[in-house]
């Protein structure tokens, strides 16, 4: 939406209404936009990726801001919006977009591996797993087929997930794979397809992954 420079903008601290944190606000000729993510001066490339992924890819109104020593982006919302904040601006679509990409990896491998009898039951499995678990907007069969081939790179229509749906997804799909392969050597090959993802996004993605429940099961 917006390059900007420092001298363009105005920055400032709010209290969050349900949290004990403060939060940086940017203000730009009346619109307000809250912080995404910092990137150091040398990362001006990812800092652009990010940026471009949120506009051109998803949709979304975001301010890419140019400072000497940092570059950072910044998401548009509305201040009331914030009593209903969950902290997670955006990461939990970026999660859920390296969720669907492992799930599609895992899915190939088992179609190329096993056959197409296999990956059938497989995505019977998934169908199984969504509806059990109650996962918002995906549970049917033809929502299921819809993840599995769909490009999530290229697309806004993504399951309405909290993160711990994601949490839940990614041991289920971990649990599935090791039985249809008979081991875990599939992880490997899976986490490659993360490649594809802006690499910001895969950072913050396997950031996050490391400090969670299920990150011994995805190395």
């Amino acid at each position: 939406m917006f390059i900007l420079k420092q001298q363009d903008v105005e920055i400032s601290t709010i209290q969050h209404p349900k949290r004990d944190e403060h939060l940086l606000i940017l203000h730009y000729q009346g619109q307000t936009f809250r912080l995404i993510s910092v990137f150091k001066a040398n990362q001006e490339e990812e800092a652009r990726a990010l940026w471009r992924e949120l506009t051109d890819n998803r949709g979304k109104a975001c301010v890419l801001l140019e400072e000497p020593a940092q570059y950072s982006v910044w998401g548009k919302i509305r201040l009331d919006q914030l009593s209903g904040d969950t902290g997670n601006y955006n990461k939990t679509g970026i999660f859920i977009l390296a969720s669907i990409l492992l799930l599609q990896a895992v899915y190939i491998d088992i179609e190329e591996f096993l056959g197409t009898r296999q990956a059938g039951l497989f995505e019977k499995e998934i169908v199984f797993v969504l509806h059990h678990g109650e996962f918002p907007t995906v549970s049917s069969p033809d929502a299921v087929k819809y993840l599995l081939t769909m490009n999530p790179l290229q697309t806004n229509q993504m399951p309405s997930w909290q993160e711990h749906h994601v949490i839940t997804f990614l041991q289920e799909l971990h649990r599935l794979g090791k039985a249809y392969f008979g081991n875990t050597n599939f992880v490997k090959q899976a986490m490659e397809r993360l490649e594809d993802m802006p690499s910001s996004e895969r950072s913050l993605f396997i950031s996050w992954l490391n400090e969670c429940s299920v990150s011994k099961l995805w190395h």
